[in-house]
């Protein structure tokens, strides 16, 4: 490894866009490992720019941490990873993307019903759990977590 593989936490963080701070608490989380210098001082590889990017994209889509760090232990900390290491940890979270995308797909059409609804017509809101059937589905708002088996006109008769 060369000292041009190797910068300082400012220029991390120039580059990333993050504070001194964050980039020190994505380390607490074992995002990133810096090594240190004869003074003590951290210094980063450059390829930590594209991980910490990745964080703030994946945190962005919604990915908490603690799965992030999961992605990240495939990832070689030896090396700079390669467009082959990337391409294994896209497909890797590429089921739990495409849940999280129809969850908001389905959240987003239903609330389009609703604010155009104003609560009016039980018989046509798509939120409505006539005598709480959706409890056997589990907690938490089922019609907007899972697929909805019955039509709100089934629910209401």
């Amino acid at each position: 490894m060369h000292m041009n593989d190797l910068i300082p936490i400012g220029q991390l963080a120039e580059r990333t866009g993050l504070s001194i701070s964050a980039i020190r608490f994505y380390e607490t989380k074992g995002l990133v490992k810096p090594m240190r210098n004869n003074g003590g001082q951290r210094r980063f590889l450059r390829s930590d720019i594209r991980r910490l990017s990745f964080v703030l994209i994946a945190q962005q889509l919604g990915l908490p941490l603690s799965n992030i760090a999961e992605v990240f232990e495939k990832l070689p900390s030896e090396r700079t990873p390669t467009q082959s290491d990337w391409t294994k940890i896209s497909k890797s979270i590429r089921g739990e993307l495409d849940g999280r995308i129809q969850k908001l797909t389905r959240m987003r059409d239903n609330l389009d019903d609703c604010i155009g609804c104003g609560c009016l017509s039980l018989k046509k809101c798509a939120l409505y759990n006539a005598d709480d059937k959706a409890s056997a589905r589990g907690a938490g708002p089922q019609y907007l977590l899972g697929e909805r088996t019955t039509n709100n006109n089934d629910a209401m008769r």
